[in-house]
């Protein structure tokens, strides 16, 4: 049985309602065995995402082929894999409420979500539900027997992104704009998109904003105005929905936008030089099949990169190829070579 995003997906509410009144039966046996049921936590709204549209696109991969494999067997409908993906919104107070409602339920035996945040909220509600697993991409914690998370490494990721912003900076200029502060964002992204950007061109200086927020377009595009005024030519959004301003910003005054999402080049055409993301979608079905599969190595944390193939430079895109000059491209390829060969590593801060 094949489910869709779109009929999978409930609100917070839904969600909860619809598992506490669902009860699971075997047919045809006379014992009654559970079938797994997992649970999508999305920790914002996957419109304004692709990180986490990918994250339920890749669980719900891995379920589809699961539950495939099974009905081909000749498995009853009672033994398929039961999914749910939850929105929980923007306002990450509260987050934590909404991620200990669907624990309380019962009803999943992992909650599989990703964000830097979420490993600090699952830990308490793990001895609070002591039988509740939490799969967590995006998110790093060892130690904890009821925790997995896989770890992409950021720094490559932001290295490569502040790179390719500086070569591409006529004024030297480069920024970034996120959508709050947090961990992941003071200590790695912002560093290592500014150390990228210096080591392109020695004196290129990053600035760096803040929106409040992950959806305020309106503001995302008045910070976007304000730093081009001082001779930022290349930005970095960071910032979910609050980047359709900026995105207005740098069609009107003619600068650039490099972009840690997939799928980038086509929100602006000509305006965005590089697309440097995690496989997310390929995480979440690796982290769900493994669940499935018995497979998962709980209380650690999987840390990968470039060499793992869960981070990509898109430069083979038309759109790349078009935007950004030979000559950058020919030192990004070098770049990126030496990296996922294991020639260099990104330099300690």
């Amino acid at each position: 049985m094949s489910h869709s995003i779109k009929s999978i997906l409930k609100t917070a509410g839904e969600a909860l309602l619809l598992s506490a009144c669902i009860a699971f039966t075997s047919c045809g046996r006379e014992t009654k065995t559970k079938a797994p049921s997992i649970a999508v936590f999305i920790p914002g709204i996957m419109a304004d995402s692709p990180t986490y549209a990918k994250l339920a696109e890749g669980v719900t991969e891995a379920v589809d082929a699961h539950n495939e494999a099974l009905t081909q067997a000749g498995a009853a409908s009672s033994a398929l894999v039961k999914l749910t993906v939850m929105e929980a919104g923007t306002n990450q107070a509260e987050w934590a409420t909404k991620l200990a409602a669907l624990s309380a339920t019962g009803d999943y035996d992992v909650i599989i979500s990703s964000n830097e945040s979420l490993p600090e909220l699952c830990v308490p509600l793990t001895a609070q539900f002591p039988d509740q697993k939490f799969l967590l991409l995006h998110g790093a914690l060892d130690g904890n027997p009821n925790i997995a998370c896989v770890d992409y490494d950021q720094r490559e990721q932001c290295y490569l992104t502040g790179y390719i912003s500086a070569l591409m900076s006529k004024n030297h200029k480069v920024a970034l704009i996120a959508g709050q502060e947090y961990p992941a964002m003071n200590g790695i992204m912002l560093p290592y998109f500014a150390r990228g950007a210096s080591d392109a061109v020695a004196g290129t200086t990053c600035d760096f904003r803040i929106v409040g927020n992950w959806y305020d377009a309106s503001k995302g595009s008045e910070i976007a105005d304000a730093l081009i005024q001082t001779g930022v030519d290349v930005i970095l959004p960071i910032c979910g929905g609050a980047a359709q301003g900026i995105i207005s910003s740098a069609r009107e005054h003619g600068i650039y936008l490099a972009y840690n999402d997939s799928g980038a080049f086509s929100k602006a055409p000509g305006t965005i030089i590089s697309s440097c993301f995690t496989k997310q979608q390929y995480a979440a079905r690796k982290v769900t099949d493994d669940f499935l599969n018995g497979k998962t190595v709980w209380g650690k944390t999987l840390r990968v990169g470039l060499q793992q193939g869960y981070i990509e430079f898109d430069d083979k895109n038309p759109l790349y190829i078009s935007t950004v000059p030979q000559s950058v491209r020919d030192k990004m390829s070098e770049l990126l070579q030496n990296f996922t060969s294991g020639n260099i590593e990104v330099p300690k801060l």
